[in-house]
């Protein structure tokens, strides 16, 4: 964890001359969008594997017509089709899985209250402060209010921008909708093999509005913290729509 503390501290003195006092809040950026890259592949890798799943759907649906009867043989069946086709069950997913320590540790440092980089500032607004903090200082207008209130504006645009694609891509495969689940930032898929899977109905109605919880995690988590969830969710919007494209 410190070894992660000391290379965003080391990126602010870096940006120092640039950015002056908000020089920590540009490293916790440019940490986070370093880290998503080096864990593109994998997103890459998820990206495909979920196409992969999706090109299989038709060929899984007429085996399941076929074995209707037997659920032995229809899981047989569609085993050996993966294995034919070289294709994992869970090929979209894993890739996915592993994103997520390193996103949940990011989150950990960002949030924790004993980092030296929470004594820093964006603009008005301390890094280690909170929405409440800002309200209570100066109120919505006030120098850490305006902040937040352009924080929660551009969150408020990636989330519809998420809301839209998370909806066309429903309706034009309700198959592959599981690939649109997000957990910080990181999509984990939620069908399996084209069959139903429990309580996905009452899922697949609330999905698309879950980009919209960024805005609460945003309002109760320290700045940092709210940096972090920031970059990273965008990064995923822009990311999974060139992606899944």
């Amino acid at each position: 964890m410190s070894v992660f503390a000391n290379l965003v501290e080391q990126l602010a003195d870096l940006l120092q001359p640039l950015l002056g006092a908000s020089a920590a809040a540009g490293a916790i950026v440019l940490f986070t969008a370093f880290v998503r890259l080096l864990v593109h592949p994998l997103s890459r890798a998820a990206a495909r594997g979920q196409k992969a799943r999706t090109e299989l759907q038709p060929k899984i649906a007429e085996l399941r017509r076929k074995h209707a009867k037997n659920p032995e043989k229809l899981q047989k069946a569609v085993l050996d089709l993966h294995a034919e086709e070289k294709v994992s069950p869970l090929s979209g997913c894993l890739p996915s899985l592993c994103q997520l320590p390193a996103f949940f540790l990011l989150y950990h440092l960002f949030s924790n209250t004993t980092n030296p980089l929470l004594t820093h500032e964006l603009f008005a607004a301390p890094l280690g402060g909170r929405w409440a903090d800002a309200l209570s200082g100066g109120g919505v207008f006030g120098g850490a209010g305006l902040v937040y209130v352009g924080l929660f504006a551009f969150v408020a645009c990636v989330a519809a921008f998420n809301f839209r694609r998370t909806k066309r891509m429903m309706a034009a495969n309700p198959a592959a909708a599981g690939g649109g689940v997000a957990v910080g930032g990181v999509g984990v898929g939620g069908v399996a093999d084209g069959q139903p899977v429990a309580g996905m109905g009452a899922v697949t109605k609330v999905m698309p509005f879950m980009s919209f919880f960024t805005l609460f995690t945003v309002a109760v988590v320290p700045l940092a913290a709210a940096l972090y969830v920031v970059t990273s969710t965008t990064w995923s919007a822009v990311e999974r729509a060139v992606l899944y494209r």
